[in-house]
């Protein structure tokens, strides 16, 4: 079995191999969101890369897998500017404004909504797609933001009732417009983003914030 055939570390791979991998991710990616989870299959993406089972299932060893590393790359951008937003020193305010802006963004950007309308519709049949979804997307955004909060609690700017918990209802009240959107009530171009995002945050600090 050759070097390329055996499951390497993604770190351990040549610049030839990660362009194989990207390119499966990718073709992964075009299937996962136009026809869904089920729809997708190894041997179909097969009939579309081309090269042989064995140099696919070298990359990935199962389906679960490949839509792991997909959904790691759909939000790959996003999960940078969350860092950007929260790293860079600023209001309290500000930054979560920041923050909500950017989370509305990617809610609403094409790939997001095809990726939110997948895992609603196909989470109750195949529970691991929920589950890689928390996982590599949302459970890591819930922790950024609790740690950003955590920092503000420590400093005495906001309450302390639970980072965590405080992120997801920072979080959560985006939800709804995401649903008005799925439906088709409202355009899914974001264009009240920043609006709703001083709204919320307006909402989160007059429960939270230390006076003063």
């Amino acid at each position: 079995m050759s070097d390329v055939e055996k499951q390497v570390p993604d770190q351990a791979l040549t610049p030839r191999q990660q362009e194989r991998r990207a390119a499966i991710v990718a073709a992964a990616r075009q299937s996962f969101l136009a026809k869904g989870y089920a729809a997708t299959s190894m041997s179909g993406l097969l009939k579309t890369l081309g090269g042989s089972k064995a140099t696919l299932w070298s990359y990935f060893r199962s389906k679960e897998e490949l839509f792991a590393a997909v959904i790691e790359d759909v939000t790959a951008s996003f999960r940078q500017q969350i860092e950007t937003d929260l790293l860079n020193p600023g209001d309290l305010e500000q930054t979560l404004v920041a923050f909500c802006r950017s989370f509305m963004a990617r809610m609403t950007h094409p790939d997001g909504v095809a990726t939110w309308r997948l895992v609603m519709a196909e989470s109750s049949r195949f529970p691991e797609v929920g589950l890689i979804f928390y996982r590599e997307a949302a459970s890591q955004v819930e922790r950024r933001l609790a740690g950003y909060l955590q920092q503000q609690i420590d400093a005495g700017r906001l309450r302390d009732e639970g980072a965590l918990d405080m992120a997801r209802l920072l979080m959560g009240m985006h939800k709804a417009g995401l649903h008005r959107r799925l439906w088709g009530v409202e355009p899914a171009d974001g264009a009240d983003a920043d609006a709703d995002a001083r709204r919320f945050v307006g909402y989160f600090l007059r429960l939270f914030a230390v006076p003063g």
